[in-house]
């Protein structure tokens, strides 16, 4: 039996309104000056109002970036970390989905340790000091990077999104607020939902599962399931929000104590070099890749069908792991995800570079409960093309 271990945040204030503990969470950092990193769908939506209220009214001075693209490139979180260099910060919240608190992450560690660049990050190397602390409110459900060690940044010339993976990254405080996420469009709350679904299913799937993310990783499953169709079709509805939002977490603790698999090592190059949506190139390979992976692990297949709700009773485990994937194709079509990358105007002359980038994820592909060579990728990706 291997050692294992649980990384997780100091503290998280979840619940309808929890936004305003700002006020006393910033008290117990001693801040006095707020960085808010966060993007221009969020700060159009409203939803850096409150918070920097709420920040001010507490005799905090704010300074807001909120110039986070989707996808970051490696040139764009170097911009944002030159502008955070202009300001003196005590603290700095991440406010969005993930990319923000992704680049908030990194941000803060990069401040803290000038002699360190964010290419030496992405080659790996280690992060002498923890950081600014970070507190994080996130405005999707989705990526989970409120609780992961985790922050990817696009790199254009590899035409790939690589991930930096350290304690150090690990935020201080997370705001789990449905009412931030109930102006979430239907399409982004499939999208980034799915995504935290994944999340879940991998990390139970993974090689390196073990009883923590086995614990978190059923309840992510069974919150997400759950709540998903709803979130999508009625926005307003908080008890949805909020599962999601806990769902979404829950994934992102997976994740930080276990490991995602072949549906993000076979997204990568979709992101990469054709600007997929991260969500829904994960949506669209999940159930293919499950399909294959179900092979030799039904009893884990079994699992996942009972934490999704499904009638699986009088079913051989055969007969259960195959509805857990048609349970993923339905899931899809319902929350109108596209079922293949011809509006990403990927054809079959695009798949042995697809083959070739999903293989270099290594870091992931170790991770797949059933080991998975070039020929496996490309007939996944011919499922899609």
């Amino acid at each position: 039996m291997n050692t294992y271990s649980l990384l997780n945040v100091g503290r998280v204030v979840a619940g309808p309104g929890s936004v305003e503990s700002l006020k006393e969470l910033v008290a117990d950092f001693g801040a006095t000056q707020v960085l808010i990193i966060s993007d221009k769908g969020v700060a159009g939506a409203g939803l850096l109002q409150q918070p920097k209220a709420v920040l001010e009214a507490a005799g905090v001075k704010v300074q807001v970036l909120d110039d986070t693209p989707p996808e970051p490139t490696v040139e764009q979180v170097e911009t944002i970390l030159a502008a955070a260099r202009q300001y003196a910060t005590d603290l700095i919240v991440g406010i969005g989905g993930g990319s923000a608190m992704d680049v908030a992450k990194i941000v803060a560690v990069l401040l803290s340790n000038p002699d360190l660049s964010l290419r030496a990050l992405l080659a790996k190397a280690p992060i002498p000091k923890r950081g600014v602390p970070t507190l994080m409110v996130p405005t999707t459900a989705g990526t989970g990077s409120e609780a992961t060690p985790n922050s990817i940044v696009l790199v254009p010339e590899d035409e790939l999104k690589v991930g930096i993976v350290s304690a150090r990254l690990m935020p201080d405080c997370v705001i789990l607020d449905p009412k931030m996420t109930i102006s979430l469009p239907p399409a982004i709350t499939a999208s980034t939902g799915m995504d935290a679904l994944c999340h879940a299913i991998e990390c139970f799937t993974s090689k390196k599962a073990n009883p923590f993310s086995e614990l978190f990783s059923l309840k992510a499953i069974a919150l997400i399931a759950g709540s998903i169709r709803r979130a999508w079709s009625n926005g307003q509805d908080l008890e949805a929000r909020h599962d999601m939002l806990l769902g979404a977490m829950y994934g992102g603790i997976c994740i930080a104590t276990s490991s995602t698999t072949a549906v993000h090592a076979l997204a990568y190059p979709l992101g990469g070099k054709y600007r997929m949506p991260h969500g829904i190139s994960n949506a669209i390979l999940l159930p293919y890749v499950m399909r294959f992976n179900a092979v030799g692990n039904e009893a884990q297949f079994c699992q996942i069908a009972q934490a999704m709700g499904l009638e699986i009773a009088g079913l051989s485990p055969q007969q259960a792991a195959e509805a857990v994937v048609e349970a993923l194709f339905a899931l899809n079509r319902d929350l109108q995800i596209p079922a293949d990358l011809k509006r990403w105007n990927i054809t079959e002359a695009d798949l042995e570079g697809l083959v070739e980038g999903a293989a270099k994820v290594t870091r992931l592909l170790d991770n797949n409960p059933r080991c998975m060579n070039k020929d496996d990728i490309r007939t996944i990706y011919k499922h899609l093309i």
